[in-house]
Order: C-alpha cells, then sequence, then structure tokens
C-alpha cells in the first residue's frame, strides 16, 4: 500500500514526521509538505510565483521527503503531477497541531489538502489533534489512525472517501471511545487593535475566540467529552434541494 503524507504545519513540524515514522514500517511512503508554516491556508494555491521542490533528508526517517514553497494543497498536486511516479493509494494529512472542528475546516489546510486529493480520485484522511498551552499528544493520534488503517484501510479505499479525525488532548486510557459524528458550532475569531490608529492606518490581529456552546452530536461536543471523532467529507458546494426552484426564477 502507498501513501501520500501531507501536512499544513510544515516539513519540520513533529506532527508529520511522528506519523511517517511510525507509518513507514508497514507501508510505502513518500513525503511532501510546506517548506514551512502554512496553516489556515485553505484551499490556495500558487499561481503567481515558481515553486520551490527540495529533496530533504529527515531524521529517523528513511522514506523520500520533498520540501514545497507552497500551499499544502500545491503539496499534494505537485507530489501527484510530479513527484510519485507510482499510483498513491491514501493521502494522509497531519498530524495537524490543532483541532479542525466545526466550521474550523473551511479555513484548514489540512482538511484542504485531503479535499485535494480526493478530487484526483484518491482516499484521504485529515488528521488533527488538540493543541493547549503548548501540549498535544500526538502519539494518540497517530496511533489511532494506526490502527484504523490495520482494521479498515480496504473500506476507506473502496468507498473512495475524505474523514476527517480529531483526537482529544489525553492520554489512550482516558479516551472514551470513537464518535462518527457531523461537524458543528460556529467559532468566530475575532480581531483587537494591536497597535492603534497612526495617521488613519489601524493594524488588527486575530486573537482568541468567541465560543458558543458546542451542539450535540457534533465534532466539537464530542471532543469536549473526550471521544475521538470521525467525521465522513464531501466538497460538493451544489445545494441540490433549490437547484429546482432557482431554474423557475428563469
Amino acid at each position: 500500500m502507498r501513501l501520500l503524507i501531507v501536512n499544513d504545519d510544515g516539513i519540520y513540524e513533529k506532527g508529520i514526521q511522528k506519523l511517517a515514522r511510525e507509518l513507514e514500517k508497514d507501508y510505502e511512503l513518500t513525503i511532501v509538505a510546506p517548506e514551512n508554516q502554512r496553516s489556515a491556508q485553505s484551499h490556495a494555491i500558487t499561481l503567481e510565483k515558481s515553486l520551490i521542490v527540495k529533496e530533504v533528508e529527515l531524521e529517523g526517517i528513511k522514506s523520500k521527503a520533498y520540501s514545497v514553497s507552497g500551499t499544502p494543497v500545491d503539496c499534494v498536486r505537485v507530489a501527484l503531477d510530479k513527484l510519485v511516479k507510482e499510483p498513491v493509494d491514501l493521502v494522509i494529512s497531519g498530524v495537524n497541531a490543532g483541532l479542525n472542528v466545526g466550521l474550523d475546516i473551511l479555513y484548514s489546510g489540512t482538511v484542504s489538502a485531503a479535499i485535494e486529493a480526493h478530487m484526483y480520485k484518491i482516499p484521504s484522511i485529515a488528521l488533527s489533534a488538540k493543541w493547549d498551552n503548548g501540549k498535544i499528544n500526538y502519539d494518540l493520534a497517530v496511533n489511532f489512525v494506526k490502527d484504523l488503517l490495520e482494521k479498515s484501510k480496504e473500506q476507506i479505499i473502496k468507498n473512495n472517501i475524505i474523514l476527517s479525525i480529531n483526537t482529544p488532548l489525553l492520554e489512550e486510557d482516558q479516551i472514551k471511545g470513537v464518535k462518527v459524528c457531523k461537524i458543528g458550532g460556529i467559532v468566530y475569531d475575532y480581531y483587537y487593535m494591536e497597535d492603534g490608529k497612526v495617521k488613519g492606518e489601524s493594524t488588527l490581529r486575530i486573537d482568541g475566540r468567541r465560543q458558543h456552546g458546542p451542539e450535540e452530536d457534533t465534532d466539537r461536543y464530542y471532543i469536549s467529552k473526550g471521544y475521538i471523532t470521525i467525521t465522513p467529507l464531501h466538497y460538493d458546494l451544489t445545494n441540490y434541494d433549490l437547484l429546482e426552484e432557482v431554474e423557475s426564477w428563469l
């Protein structure tokens, strides 16, 4: 089984390297990731600049690894178009340092990289772990996805799906279980004035969250209760319920 491993945190981050070290024991891997931090890039691609691709060595990892001077989606496209010569069976994006739950998935480079793979007709997994005050349990996320592949890789590949997986900041023996659920809960980043106004120019920066209580039966809710969450995703934004109605307006 041939895997492509990508992320949005950068090629040298712990999450992608822990994932690669563990999975290359059992699978053939290629690692392609941004040369530096590219979080919250959503589905952006690079159009006006040339991309620089470098083969890099990662400590303790024998698989081929490349950095790309672009976005997470660029990494998937470059890997599948130019770097990986044989067919890829599955793309895993992560492990992301921070959850991708609720509507955060719209901004997430991690999730968008997984969606891009699916646009190439390749099943994919976006894997994210809760980060809190510098603490994160990458091992929980890595071990979970490894077990999931052992049990379900044939079904994942057969159904050509996108799975968004999130793990809480807990030890493995503290996990209450696994919930397959919908995304939910609107979480707003808000802006604050960084330096005040100078000659009519304002400097703003995103800081913190305005949080609403998580809606039950959603990923945000179950993460808060100590569960690992899995959400199947799709990227078709068509509102099929309104197709005929909008046509009638014409």
